[in-house]
């Protein structure tokens, strides 16, 4: 893992469990080394299973947001039945991406430009080259996406509501 990149161990990301409760996600700190249930990617990448976020201390924090995004973002239907691949399609993928950059504002000392460039530095890819560039440039449909399912209101503040297929999408205005 690059040394630029903040880790779950950092006391940069001391507000993850406070953070993600809001949305009713629990997060489960493992030891070092320890096996990371549901982790896709591999370790030291986050995981998912059921309504629980898998991390250890040398987890990108990046790694942390962007699994719990994707369990924000899914329906209830694969949520219940969430291990491991969090699935989903470009458009939810794209609002997932939009979401974890967001949610480093909740982190005091992180913030958007912090949570690019990180995301930047373990490889993400975006067409304009860069994770600020999208955010910046090109990721109006990532942000409809998050409007249409009420996770983001219409001045781009997070509901702390998850994606839930029982209510109906609302469409922006």
């Amino acid at each position: 893992m690059p040394q630029s990149v903040l880790s779950c161990a950092d006391p940069l990301a001391a507000p993850l469990e406070q953070v993600l409760a809001r949305f009713g996600l629990r997060v489960e700190h493992l030891s070092d080394n320890a096996p990371i249930p549901g982790s896709f990617w591999g370790e030291p990448e986050a995981g998912l299973v059921g309504e629980t976020l898998y991390v250890r201390p040398d987890t990108p924090l990046h790694s942390a947001l962007h699994e719990a995004c994707h369990w924000i973002c899914m329906d209830g239907r694969r949520r219940a039945a969430l291990h491991t691949d969090a699935g989903g399609d470009v458009a939810e993928e794209n609002a997932v991406c939009y979401l974890q950059i967001l949610l480093a504002d909740h982190f005091p000392g992180v913030g958007r430009s912090r949570m690019q460039a990180d995301m930047d530095a373990w490889g993400y890819s975006f067409r304009l080259g860069s994770a600020r560039a999208w955010f910046e440039q090109d990721a109006e449909d990532a942000l409809e996406w998050l409007l249409r399912h009420g996770i983001v209101d219409n001045a781009i503040r997070l509901t702390w509501n998850k994606r839930d297929p029982q209510e109906p999408q609302r469409t922006p205005s």
